[in-house]
């Protein structure tokens, strides 16, 4: 009979207890098959009325467990640990019974699992993106505990059968219970390549999850069962002809579809389930790789291939070794039809990944492996690592650059955060992770409730809580590695950095104290900081001082910048004469330029220091011999002259508006990039703004940029600002 789509109504129930083992007849010795019925009764004894939380007899849900793991083919030991399990999370036996009873091989396994689920229910809180990070921490921190990798294989059986008991009931318990399948187990299977396990979880989860969704699907798909399965038998009938007659020799079958996969489809296709070329779906199976090709020039001779649904997993597998054909044809009666092809090795290792690996030899008292078990457990271990996977569901990255097992421990914060820590990490390296400022502060730690010292070693699964004080810094001792306090680069780096500041801080204030001193001594102390700074060739005043404080500058070249500063002050409070751009003046009325008040004929100037431009209020000053030089009627030079000199003072404004452009300093505050300075000359370009000078400095991939532009009012400065602002990267854009 052809295999179709898998039936949707319900899923596989779990096998009875008296017929689960007639299938391992031929795979598993029958002295192996009756030491499992001993251990069924061993568990019946030893449970007796006994149920599990969820209401499951503790001997049925052993014998379900047992019954999904029998078709992967495990060694005994596993189908043994999966048949005390339940007696186990019900406290009704221990490690050390365990291991007296069956070996330490079960005891070690059913302990594995037993780790696996202390922190099953970790929750994941946040937006999305936050909860699915969080799942993929658990999801590496539950494979970074197991050293033997069927501890997963029976965690992903124990959480079927649970979830198979579950759909038996409703509410808050089963969606809990399916949202565990979907955050964390049903991405394990699939990570494993663990396909069956993988389809019937999803299945499963999504119906408890979305019920409506699931039932109208099962719907669809049965309400076109029969006609489905007629096109399926002409199609197979007349591939399995064209095959013999090319000498092929193949299996050719229906391909069961999965409503999970049907749902993902429709949903990230937005399209209905006629719109999908899978619902019709073949398998073939043949002897060589080289016949896998040959049979898919039958496929594409006997039906023209849809454009870009051709995928060739055998010559590019995918990393977690999947490897197949994929095609998708308009086969008879024009329906799309998708086939796969594979060798009966790649089938056996697409239905089971991993457990595909393990052998059981006929009459051997041990686990058989075929020979190849150490290279492919290297490989095992390789896929466990996460870090660099795409976001979609079952691709990975092809390249990997660590192994989890070795490198990498994960621990708990007391909300249940995962966090994510280099083997040998301590308390402190933790505190660091979490946040800086915790680091610093960190004085103790609680390591699964019990206070421990700050070089204690963490272990994987470990919850830790960090006891800080309020203020203040690491110590010192942090940073010697015979101690073991930091181990990570991160937390060495944080503590250096900290101590760095500490220096720095001290470093500016010596300095700042120099630069003051030599300004009293020289009568200057008025004078701004940043213009000293400025003028002494430093964008900031605290490199001013760092600089004094260090000697990298001497007291001479502080002493000559305060002295071309006081200049304009040995003329109290004016600028020097190359500080202002002198012209004619037009006052009275007859021209528009600037109008003094008064005074007719005489020469201005725009000063330097503020560069005034239209609407700003203004005020002209009275030089000697040098006319009248126009302020800005907020500078800082007007406010000292006022206070000394009120009589020098006069008052002006714009008069009538004339063709005719002042010079404006702009400071753009920006995150450094390439191309930044080419995209803000070009907003001043296209706003037909002109740049006379520009002076760029960037430290910490932060620039500064001072421009002096030409414009013709503040309109037109604001406008140009605002566009500025927008540039990409750009913090801050304004007039100086």
């Amino acid at each position: 009979m052809v295999a179709l789509v898998q039936a949707a109504s319900a899923p596989t129930p779990p096998a009875a207890p008296g017929n689960w083992r007639d299938p391992l007849h031929g795979t598993y010795a029958e002295s192996d098959i009756k030491a499992l019925g001993e251990t069924e009764a061993f568990v019946r004894d030893a449970a007796g009325d006994a149920v599990l939380a969820d209401g499951a007899p503790i001997p049925a849900r052993g014998v379900a467990i047992a019954a999904v793991l029998a078709p992967l083919k495990l060694d005994p030991a596993t189908l043994h640990a999966a048949l005390v399990l339940p007696l186990a999370q019900a406290r009704r036996t221990d490690t050390a019974t365990l291991a007296a009873r069956f070996g330490d091989e079960v005891a070690a396994l059913v302990g594995g699992v037993a780790r696996m689920e202390d922190i099953r229910a970790t929750p994941a809180q946040g937006s999305g993106a936050e909860r699915e990070a969080q799942a993929e921490n658990l999801r590496k921190m539950l494979l970074s505990m197991v050293e033997d990798i069927r501890v997963v294989l029976i965690k992903l059986a124990e959480r079927t059968a649970a979830l198979r008991h579950a759909m038996g009931g409703d509410g808050a318990a089963l969606r809990r219970a399916a949202q565990d399948v979907v955050d964390l187990f049903a991405p394990l299977a699939n990570r494993l390549g663990v396909w069956q396990l993988k389809w019937e979880l999803e299945d499963l989860a999504l119906r408890a999850l979305e019920p409506d969704v699931y039932r109208r699907i099962a719907t669809l798909l049965d309400e076109r069962r029969v006609d489905r399965e007629r096109y399926i038998e002409g199609v197979v009938a007349t591939l399995k002809r064209e095959l013999a007659a090319s000498g092929i020799r193949a299996d050719v079958s229906g391909r069961p579809k999965h409503i999970h996969s049907i749902w993902r489809k429709m949903r990230r296709k937005q399209a209905g389930i006629e719109a999908l070329y899978d619902i019709r779906a073949l398998r073939v199976l043949v002897d060589e790789v080289r016949d896998c090709y040959a049979a898919l020039g039958v496929v594409h001779h006997l039906w023209a291939p849809l454009p870009d649904e051709f995928d060739d997993y055998i010559a590019k597998p995918k990393a977690n070794r999947y490897r197949s054909l994929h095609t998708a044809v308009i086969g008879p009666d024009g329906r799309a039809l998708e086939v796969q092809i594979r060798t009966r090795e790649m089938h056996q290792h697409s239905e089971y990944g991993v457990a595909s690996h393990w052998r059981y030899k006929e009459g051997s008292a041990a686990k058989g492996r075929d020979a190849g078990f150490d290279e492919k457990i290297a490989w095992l271990r390789q896929i466990l690592d996460w870090r660099d996977t795409v976001a979609a569901g079952s691709d990975f990255v092809s390249a990997f650059k660590s192994s989890l097992f070795t490198e990498s421990i994960y621990v708990l914060t007391p909300q249940g955060k995962v966090i994510d820590l280099p083997r040998g990490a301590t308390p402190v390296d933790f505190a660091y992770a979490v946040h800086t400022d915790l680091g610093h502060r960190c004085r103790g730690a609680r390591v699964d409730g019990q206070l421990v010292p700050l070089d204690t070693p963490l272990a994987n699964g470990q919850q830790v809580a960090i006891v800080s004080a309020k203020e203040g810094g690491p110590s010192r001792d942090w940073l010697n590695p015979e101690l073991g306090y930091v181990t990570s680069h991160r937390a060495r780096a944080k503590v250096r950095q900290w101590f760095k500041a500490q220096q720095l801080e001290a470093t500016i204030a010596q300095g700042r104290a120099l630069v003051e001193r030599e300004l009293a001594r020289l009568g200057q102390s008025l004078l701004k900081l940043d213009a000293v700074a400025a003028k002494a060739g430093f964008a900031k005043t605290d490199e001013l001082f760092a600089a004094f404080a260090r000697d990298e500058i001497n007291s001479r070249q502080v002493q000559v910048a305060i002295q071309a500063l006081a200049q304009p002050q040995s003329v109290p409070a004016t600028a020097p004469a190359d500080a202002v751009e002198t012209r004619k003046s037009r006052a009275g009325g007859s021209g528009g330029g600037i109008l003094v008040v008064g005074v007719d004929r005489l020469m201005t100037g725009l000063a330097r220091c503020c560069k005034p431009a239209p609407p700003d209020p203004i005020v002209g000053f009275i030089t000697r011999g040098k006319g009248v030089t126009i302020h800005r009627a907020a500078c800082a030079n007007v406010a000292r002259i006022r206070e000394r000199e009120p009589e020098r003072l006069i008052e002006a404004n714009w008069g009538v508006a004339r063709d005719e452009v002042f010079p404006v300093d702009v400071v753009v505050e920006a995150m450094d990039r390439q191309g930044l300075l080419r995209d803000i000359s070009e907003v001043f370009s296209r706003e037909k703004i002109n740049v006379t000078a520009a002076r760029t400095l960037t430290r910490n991939m932060q620039s500064r940029m001072a421009f002096t532009v030409e414009v013709a009012s503040l309109e037109s400065l604001k406008r140009a600002l605002a566009l500025v602002r927008d540039v990409a990267g750009v913090l801050s854009a304004s007039r100086r």
